[in-house]
């Protein structure tokens, strides 16, 4: 069940589609241990019929499963494209593939999806990641005085 649009359809008026689409058919093939995608695409999309094109326009959002890039904590993030759109030639070098008169949208949607997948995703903006456990050696070495170097030169006799 891809977004694939038949173009006899469009000839009148244009198409609205609303839906989800299962994540096995965007086939993201995300390969990014912090980020997991679960649930289903959901898509609202306006489709219509240019000259030599496709147009398709409207919104589209996925919930993300990620893990925090600093502190490792689980949470959900919304991915969400509110004014997507698509232009699809159907004439010249750049035209998109027709097979039995149908455009399959999805490979567009999920070059979308992709790029607008966070790089490293943060539980929030100002996390400061994992807290850091002071040992009983490093808490001494910390309470001690540094030494100074200099003096220990001095002390040292050059003829």
């Amino acid at each position: 069940m891809s977004l694939k649009i038949n173009l006899r359809h469009l000839e009148e008026d244009g198409i609205h589609l609303k839906g989800e689409l299962p994540v096995a058919e965007l086939d993201l093939g995300v390969n990014d241990e912090l980020i997991h995608v679960e649930k289903p695409l959901r898509y609202d999309l306006s489709v219509e019929l240019l000259h030599d094109a496709i147009l398709a326009t409207g919104s589209l959002a996925l919930t993300l499963d990620c893990e925090c890039g600093r502190c490792l904590k689980k949470f959900k993030t919304e991915l969400k494209l509110a004014g997507w759109a698509a232009h699809l030639p159907l004439e010249g070098e750049d035209k998109v593939s027709v097979e039995n008169d149908c455009v399959d949208l999805t490979p567009f949607v999920r070059e979308d999806i992709l790029l607008n997948f966070p790089q490293h995703p943060l539980c929030k903006p100002d996390c400061v990641g994992l807290k850091k456990k002071t040992s009983a050696r490093k808490a001494e070495a910390v309470e001690k005085p540094a030494l100074d170097v200099w003096a220990e030169l001095n002390k040292l006799k050059i003829k």
